[in-house]
């Protein structure tokens, strides 16, 4: 699956394009089953997740739930977040001669869940040298405005970037951060899109595109993701700065990313990392 030229031409335009079908219905499924198992916390691989946002009977019932790195616990879900699929459309929607995975999340939105903040996801990776992100956001439910699905903050990405801030998980205010360090004549032209596309439609957005989501407004609807986050192949670590969980994963001294925690997903000379279909994805 490659974009259209109108396609890379609305990506490189808005920060964002929506691809309303993407999943087929049968890894639709398999992901969805998949996706319940790790968020009872039984991961196959006995591998649990880097971060894990959600403990059973503990968490408040209408608090969004988050998974960071499911793929590392489950091969169906890596199967999905490490698609070759992923990467290549969104290397050609940058320009890219190709994509590694950052990190994979497994979001949960509950009926009536609440927001997360509006943020630009480059601005967390200081530790990166270039600081960039692409990301995949494939729905396993159809999403709707109310239901609390993403929504883009359109051209977001042509404007400053900012560092990261606020508070992530369940803000008084999703836009907040955004109104407080965002000049005030760019918060009061913000044109927000919220993506609304059938189970197993997508969304690719720039990492500094802003974006976020309400608080939905349904108590029968819930709303659940998989996402690939994913940095180019030429990305390297940052020779001073570091990241207070991923760079466990850097080896003193070097700056090159180990393939064995940020595999290759694809890239234009053919190559890809070879244990993501032996081992991590080997459903």
């Amino acid at each position: 699956m490659q974009p259209t030229t109108e396609q890379v031409e609305a990506y490189r335009r808005d920060g964002f394009v929506v691809v309303e079908e993407f999943l087929p219905a049968d890894e639709v499924e398999r992901v969805a089953e998949h996706f319940a198992t790790c968020f009872q916390l039984q991961f196959e691989t006995g591998v649990q997740p880097d971060e894990v946002n959600y403990q059973p009977g503990v968490t408040p019932p209408t608090k969004t739930r988050q998974l960071c790195n499911a793929w590392k616990g489950d091969r169906t879900v890596a199967a999905t977040t490490l698609s070759a699929r992923n990467a290549e459309f969104a290397s050609l929607l940058e320009g890219a001669p190709g994509m590694r995975l950052f990190i994979d999340n497994a979001i949960w939105k509950p009926a009536s869940g609440t927001a997360l903040l509006a943020h630009q996801d480059a601005a967390y990776q200081e530790c990166f040298v270039p600081m960039n992100m692409t990301t995949c956001w494939m729905a396993l439910d159809e999403t709707r405005a109310d239901t609390g699905t993403i929504y883009y903050a359109r051209g977001s990405h042509l404007w400053e970037r900012l560092p990261a801030g606020g508070q992530f998980h369940d803000p008084d205010d999703w836009t907040g951060y955004m109104s407080e360090v965002c000049p005030p004549e760019r918060f009061a032209e913000v044109e927000w899109v919220p993506i609304e596309v059938p189970a197993g439609g997508a969304a690719f957005h720039h990492g500094w595109t802003w974006h976020g989501s309400p608080a939905s407004e349904r108590a029968d609807r819930e709303r659940r993701s998989v996402i690939s986050h994913m940095i180019t192949t030429d990305t390297r670590w940052h020779p001073t700065i570091t990241h207070p969980l991923y760079s466990h994963y850097r080896r003193p001294g070097e700056v090159e990313l180990d393939e064995a925690f940020f595999p290759v997903m694809w890239r234009e000379d053919g190559y890809r990392t070879a244990v993501i279909d032996d081992v991590y994805a080997a459903a």
